[in-house]
This record gives structure tokens, C-alpha cells and sequence, in this order.
């Protein structure tokens, strides 16, 4: 039943729910509740007794009420993006369902999933002012894309008796890094005449003078300089990174494919971690870099993540 209802396929987001897209049915205390006004209302008039079968008609049309205001938690909401930042394989990604709605009416309590497959914890979604987000864990198992799940927001407000619940199905993928390799030879040494350094408290060569700032070692002040400006003046050393670090493919012989990706993914997280440049050699593949940083980092592990599969 959950493949049969819309969409039926991938959309393009935004996308609204409307009276064509949201379903509602009983829960299994609204069954219950639905049974019992049956029974008070055949004992009622077995009984000829006017004030049980009004008290059940009272129920009935409350019941009939909770139904209408569980659709309306839904109806007009709208699922701006579904997004997630790249992990590695085997990790749990966080996908971020981002939702907006007129603030017309109060929205809260919705929970967001993949319905009948059960393998997303459900996340709740509540509404301030006409926006609100969930958050899902969603587990990775390969690099490369990955397509986001359909999911599933719904409610059983007010009062429990029904379950108004509608998809969205977007059609935008999730990237997904390759794993890292979890032990191997260490990161290769720069080779080249080019040599790039980096400001270091602890570094060797003297960079410049700056005012103190708060948390600077006592060490690092220049004394004889602060006296003759009046002022706590610090030295900024500069520290040298050796040359950029050449991470090609060709060079590791005698692995497969995925353990070479394992590696030069381990050591584009390294290089990144001790703040050195490095340049990423790939077959088929624009050299990327050499550089670093976060933008730099992502264009080579999504150049690792969507190389071909063996």
C-alpha cells in the first residue's frame, strides 16, 4: 500500500500537500473508540435510553471532527528541500527535511519517516512561525550517490483516534565519501623545490609583531617591544609545510580499486588534518589542486566517491 501511494516516483521539490496527496485512516485506538460508540449506540436504543444515545452521537461527532483537524495538520504544508552534508560510507548520514506552511494554524508534533520500511528512527517536526525542520539519521553502506528514501510526514493529532499521513519523495541525491582506509603507510612527503609556509605559534622564524590577544603564551610576548610602544605585542612565528604533497593514483601499484580510493581518501583527511597542500591525480580525471581547505577537500573525496565501481 505505501508503493501505491503518491508520488509514485521521484519529484522536484518544493512540493505541497494537498487533499489529493494526504490519507487518513484509524488508528488502532480509533477502531477501538469506533467499536465502542457502536455498542453504546445498539445499547442505547435497545434500552430505549434518549441520554446514551446522545452522549454516543456527542463522541461520534467529536471522533468525525478529529478526523477533519488531522488532515488539516497536513493540508497546505509544503517540503522546501531534503539535503545532507557527505559522510563516509559505513557512517550515519543526517538528512535535513526542511518544511514551511502559512502560519495560520498551529503544526506540531508531526513525525517524519519511511513509513512501512521502518529503518529510519522517526524524527519530529514541529512548525514556529511557518518553518520548521527534521532531522533523520539514514545509514550509508557505499560511496557514490545516494537516493534519498521516500518519507513519509503524518500525525495522529488531536486526540489519537486517526493517522493523517502524506509522502514526499525527493528527487535530489545525497552524496556519500568513500570510506577511509583504517591503517596504512603514512601520508607521503611533498617532493618538488616548492615550499609554502604557515603562521604557528610554535614555529622558527619570526613572521611579525601583534597586539596581544587573550589565551597567548607569555612566552611568545616581545617584552623590549611592548615597553618602548606602551602596549603587550606578541610574535607570530611562521612554520614551513615543506612542498605540496602529490597524491597520485598511478603511484600505488598492487591495490585494487576500491583500496586505492580507502587510501587516498585517508590521506586527503590527513593532509587536511596537519594543514598541507596537496594535489589529487586521477585517471580520466582534471588534476585537482594542489591546495586544502573544506572546498578543496570536497572536490577530491566527490572525485573519489564517484569514480567508476569494479
Amino acid at each position: 500500500m505505501h508503493a501505491w501511494t503518491r508520488p509514485r516516483r521521484p519529484e522536484a521539490l518544493p512540493a505541497q500537500f494537498d487533499r489529493r496527496r494526504i490519507y487518513v485512516l484509524p488508528t488502532g485506538f480509533g477502531a477501538f473508540y469506533a467499536a465502542l460508540l457502536t455498542a453504546m449506540i445498539l445499547g442505547a436504543l435497545n434500552y430505549n435510553n434518549n441520554p446514551a444515545f446522545l452522549l454516543a452521537l456527542l463522541l461520534g461527532g467529536a471522533g468525525l471532527a478529529s478526523l477533519i483537524a488531522a488532515q488539516l495538520q497536513l493540508s497546505g504544508l509544503r517540503i522546501i528541500a531534503v539535503d545532507a552534508e557527505p559522510v563516509p560510507a559505513g557512517s550515519a548520514m543526517r538528512v535535513r527535511v526542511h518544511a514551511r506552511a502559512a502560519p495560520d494554524r498551529v503544526r506540531r508534533g508531526l513525525l517524519v519517516d519511511d513509513g512501512l520500511a521502518g529503518e529510519i528512527e522517526p524524527a519530529r517536526l514541529d512548525l514556529e512561525q511557518g518553518a520548521g525542520e527534521a532531522e533523520l539519521r539514514i545509514a550509508t553502506h557505499r560511496r557514490g550517490w545516494l537516493d534519498a528514501p521516500k518519507l513519509r510526514v503524518s500525525t495522529t493529532r488531536p486526540l489519537g483516534l486517526a493517522r493523517a499521513w502524506s509522502n514526499v519523495w525527493a528527487e535530489t541525491p545525497l552524496l556519500v565519501y568513500p570510506a577511509p582506509e583504517a591503517h596504512g603507510p603514512p601520508l607521503p612527503v611533498g617532493g618538488g623545490d616548492q615550499t609554502v609556509t604557515r603562521l604557528h605559534p610554535s614555529g622558527d622564524d619570526v613572521h611579525h609583531l601583534r597586539g596581544y590577544r587573550l589565551g597567548d603564551a607569555r612566552r611568545a610576548i616581545a617584552w623590549k617591544h611592548s615597553a618602548r610602544r606602551d602596549q603587550l605585542l606578541v610574535r607570530e612565528y611562521e612554520q614551513p609545510l615543506g612542498a605540496d604533497i602529490e597524491l597520485d593514483w598511478q603511484r600505488l601499484h598492487g591495490l585494487g580499486q576500491e583500496a586505492r580510493i580507502a587510501r587516498l581518501a585517508r590521506w586527503v583527511d590527513e593532509a587536511e588534518r596537519d594543514g598541507c597542500r596537496y594535489r589529487l591525480s586521477l585517471p580520466g580525471h582534471p588534476t585537482l589542486g594542489p591546495g586544502n581547505g573544506v572546498a578543496h577537500r570536497h572536490a577530491c573525496l566527490r572525485a573519489l566517491a564517484l569514480l567508476p565501481h569494479a
